[in-house]
């Protein structure tokens, strides 16, 4: 705990990367175990959702029966905590990998939601977006029958799910007719460049790198870290089990994040301006979405 408060506190304004273990104490599932290996069947890639009505019923299905347990989790100590260090100066932007929202309730500001968040819908073909809440409403409509249904949550959002799917509707886009999709960013789809710029322009700003709840086995998040250690730049991590970046690590807690976190956040005073020799620093984004 003492490494972790002295490398907050000497990299204050640092760049956090977020994973799936900070929001399991939520009840949101995590895609690995502590091995990194998956827990369940992989997810749904983009090219799979995209190749046909088939795979957008089943997907559509196992979303709307799963919906109300994952719209109804709450941020806990973890996004609390961070939100808390992110106040008091110690932390600049926050990516997070996870789509589920939760930093967003629990007030963290400089905020880029890297994979997008499933609180939305966009369509592939005219773009325009929905709010998933006004969706799930559309589905109950036109599925009645699925509206009782019950299974065990995913980590995105759905649900162990296996049926016959072939009379599930699925409405289209209200305005071109077009094909909906969550605004997340499937496995096998590009991050939008634009994102992925904004969080290097934070590294620049930034003197080090907190990896809190993520084994970094996705490619869209390891990077980040493997520029950071090419920089020169030390990069900690609060996490159980292994990650793609162990061997570089300045350290890591592997340990779950959410007590660790709330330590830490009791014992640091805001950011002294007298023990920095200048004001606190200021994260780049208020709040930034693309």
């Amino acid at each position: 705990m003492t490494e972790l408060q002295t490398f907050v506190h000497r990299h204050a304004g640092l760049l956090v990367i977020t994973g799936a273990g900070c929001s399991t104490d939520s009840g949101i599932p995590a895609y690995r175990d502590t091995d990194g290996a998956w827990m369940r069947p992989p997810p749904m890639t983009f090219q799979k959702f995209m190749s046909g009505e088939p795979a957008r019923q089943r997907y559509w299905a196992r979303s709307m029966v799963g919906w109300s347990l994952f719209s109804g989790g709450r941020p806990n100590a973890a996004h609390q905590a961070l939100a808390s260090l992110e106040a008091k100066g110690y932390t600049g932007l926050l990516v997070t990998q996870n789509v589920d929202g939760l930093h967003r309730q629990a007030g963290q500001s400089r905020l880029l939601e890297l994979h997008g968040s499933l609180a939305s819908v966009i369509c592939m073909q005219c773009q325009c977006r929905l709010d998933r809440a006004d969706f799930q409403q559309q589905l109950q409509q036109c599925n009645p029958d699925w509206v009782h249904m019950t299974a065990v949550m995913g980590p995105d959002g759905d649900v162990d799910l296996e049926t016959d799917f072939s009379a599930f509707c699925v409405p289209p886009c209200p305005r071109c007719g077009g094909i909906l999709k969550p605004d997340v960013v499937f496995f096998g789809e590009a991050v939008p460049r634009p994102r992925v710029d904004a969080v290097y322009a934070a590294l620049d700003k930034a003197s080090a790198v907190l990896v809190v709840g993520s084994s970094l086995m996705v490619y869209s998040g390891y990077r980040f870290v493997r520029d950071a250690v090419r920089q020169g730049k030390p990069v900690a991590a609060i996490t159980q089990g292994r990650t793609r970046a162990d061997n570089v690590l300045a350290f890591k807690l592997n340990t779950a994040c959410a007590p660790v976190l709330s330590a830490l956040d009791t014992v640091l005073e805001p950011f002294a301006v007298a023990e920095s020799g200048s004001e606190a620093p200021a994260g780049p984004f208020d709040l930034f979405q693309v």
